[in-house]
């Protein structure tokens, strides 16, 4: 069957509602568009574990705080409906900001989860932004009730919180943690990698590389995390980085910083390391699993 081009609640849960009548099972992918091969790779996951898989298009306000690039974020519905049929996926919801908020952004009930987890880090930075994220999310999960949900470990704190968000809520779906998809020098592939020009391109890897070489030193007990960080730090500015935002080691599921490696954790994916820095003005965000 060929892709289907949704932009109203009704007609989505009126598809849905047919595949759960033939017992099909469903995969969500949320996207805010200009899809590239990371997000593709997204959708293959959950075309893997689901009979049928709704990926969603939705740049959504509530998420942009002000300053942010919300009018500037790349819209490129056709080409992005393109890529959905190349690989065959089954449906896309292009929902207007009238049919997500039909009462407005204001009046708009808020899904937020504690700031022990969503203050860190991007919350810390982007005061709000996880709040959006999680309201639009929740929305999403209402609309569609997938059994499976597919997100990205690039944006790590952000399924961090969405896992929290559906622990406390008991919400029935499975939430799927996709790797990183990047390209061949490295640098994880992102929305905003085509606001870098091409001297800013050449230094980007830069930034993966670091995590490679923290992932190293600390690896060695020796070493103290607060000044691999700093030196981490030093050399993303040494390189061309204009600013860097934070660059952390993190226990996984809370976020917490860490000061000191453990050995005996390492086995597990207990520590993460998480990066943004900017290049001119663009954000890139990367993290390594210790």
């Amino acid at each position: 069957m060929s892709l289907q081009v949704i932009q109203t609640l009704s007609s989505l849960q009126q598809l849905v509602a047919e595949w759960r009548n033939q017992g099909l099972s469903i995969g969500l992918v949320p996207t805010m568009g200009n899809l590239h091969q990371g997000h593709l790779s997204l959708v293959e996951a959950a075309q893997a574990e689901c009979d049928k898989v709704v990926v969603s298009i939705f740049v959504n306000p509530l998420q942009f705080g002000e300053g942010e690039d919300f009018d500037s974020y790349p819209r490129t519905y056709q080409q992005d409906e393109e890529r959905l049929r190349e690989i065959s996926a089954d449906c896309v919801f292009y929902p207007s900001i009238q049919e997500m908020y039909p009462n407005g952004q204001q009046g708009q009930t808020l899904v937020q989860v504690p700031s022990l987890l969503t203050g860190l880090l991007e919350g810390a930075l982007r005061p709000g932004h996880f709040d959006g994220v999680t309201t639009v999310v929740m929305k999403l999960f209402n609309m569609v009730q997938p059994d499976v949900a597919v997100f990205g470990q690039k944006d790590f704190q952000q399924c961090a919180v969405i896992q929290k968000m559906v622990e406390d809520l008991c919400v029935p779906v499975n939430i799927k943690i996709a790797p990183i998809a990047r390209d061949e020098d490295g640098l994880a592939l992102s929305s905003r990698n085509q606001y870098l020009d091409a001297s800013q391109r050449q230094i980007a890897p830069v930034l993966y590389q670091q995590l490679q070489w923290m992932s190293k030193e600390l690896l060695n007990a020796n070493q103290k995390v607060a000044e691999v960080c700093k030196k981490a730090s030093e050399n993303l500015l040494n390189a061309g980085f204009s600013q860097v935002d934070y660059i952390q080691v993190c226990q996984v599921g809370s976020l917490l910083p860490v000061d000191l490696i453990e050995s005996e954790k390492l086995s597990c994916n207990y520590y993460v390391v998480l990066v943004v820095a900017r290049l001119g003005k663009t954000r890139l965000l990367d993290n390594l699993l210790l």
